[in-house]
């Protein structure tokens, strides 16, 4: 079978549509099924609130095999890869464990879809999958978050974005969880209009659409439960200068307090010093790049501030209660 349920005809290698747009998505094991059920439920409402199909989809796995989801849930597909010679549109799905997948097959039939004029996109961690396919190079692209430092070093040459999605030509990403619904709204009223979009999102309850400008995760004030504005100022120019920390001087005073003053609101608001907070928040970027990186353990060291391995080393243990080392072992 070279075409899966084809409804168009083949034309200097792209498929031309004539009926209802076909999405596929392929499913990375261990792949996250609320990014792949945000990404669907739009299609299935827009069908419902037109009255007709205005959109179909299946899903692949390498082998035409059920592929088990992060949560323990196993998804039949319609197909495997060596039954797809070409589709127009398929997100691949990723999930907590992307870096394990590493199959050549996949890439190559990626890229062979791309040469078919396919759009290819990804869902969640799927990002990592394209990159490693070489289907991101020039097109700016983002990953969920928590991906987001491991996959920036992984890749720097790539135009990564902290965004909720990205729509660059054939390129569609996104951040995973909700943002896939975002994504699909946004490209369902790029389809048929806007006041489609704004039924659907309805439908679903989801108060508003965001935009790929739209932040990826709360903002500070609702994450820690603050509202001192000179405090979270402080704690943002932390998290922006996690490679090269800035001294407790420098932090006081571009928020125009003293150290004493800044001092005294970290003990109040969480129970540490400045510094000690500013440390675990680089322990915590230096445990992603472990988790999520091929990264030489000196330059996990150095990409989150410490001068010195054996410094690192000490400090990761007194956090962890295990070495950066044996972090690597756990998790790979």
């Amino acid at each position: 079978m070279t075409d899966v349920a084809t409804t168009g005809a083949r034309a200097n290698g792209t498929v031309k549509e004539a009926g209802p747009k076909r999405m596929g998505f392929f499913l990375v094991p261990k792949f996250s099924m609320i990014a792949l059920v945000s990404a669907i439920e739009p299609l299935r409402l827009a069908n419902r609130v037109h009255g007709r199909a205005l959109y179909q989809w299946q899903m692949f796995s390498t082998d035409g095999k059920p592929v088990t989801a992060s949560s323990g849930i196993e998804v039949g597909v319609d197909a495997g890869i060596a039954d797809v010679d070409n589709y127009p549109v398929v997100f691949v799905c990723g999930g907590v464990e992307v870096r394990k997948f590493d199959d050549r097959r996949v890439f190559s039939w990626l890229r062979r879809l791309d040469r078919y004029g396919a759009v290819v996109g990804a869902l969640c961690t799927g990002s990592d999958v394209l990159a490693r396919a070489g289907l991101l190079d020039g097109r700016r692209c983002t990953i969920h978050w928590e991906n987001l430092p491991g996959f920036a070093e992984e890749f720097p040459r790539l135009d990564v974005t902290q965004e909720l999605f990205e729509i660059d030509g054939k390129r569609h990403t996104c951040a995973g969880g909700t943002a896939a619904l975002d994504l699909m709204l946004n490209l369902i009223a790029l389809d048929h209009g806007r006041d489609m979009a704004v039924a659907i999102s309805d439908q679903l309850i989801h108060e508003r659409i965001r935009d790929s400008r739209d932040h990826q995760r709360m903002t500070l004030r609702s994450r820690l439960g603050v509202s001192h504005a000179k405090l979270l100022a402080v704690i943002s120019a932390m998290e922006d200068n996690q490679e090269e920390p800035l001294s407790c001087a420098a932090l006081a005073e571009g928020v125009g307090l003293s150290t004493r003053q800044m001092e005294r609101l970290f003990r109040k608001y969480f129970g540490r010093t400045p510094t000690r907070f500013y440390l675990e928040l680089r322990l915590d970027r230096a445990r992603l790049l472990l988790s999520q990186t091929t990264m030489p353990v000196l330059d996990v060291a150095l990409a989150s501030g410490f001068v010195s391995a054996s410094h690192f080393s000490k400090c990761y243990r007194e956090q962890f209660g295990r070495t950066p080392r044996e972090e690597r072992r756990v998790t790979h």
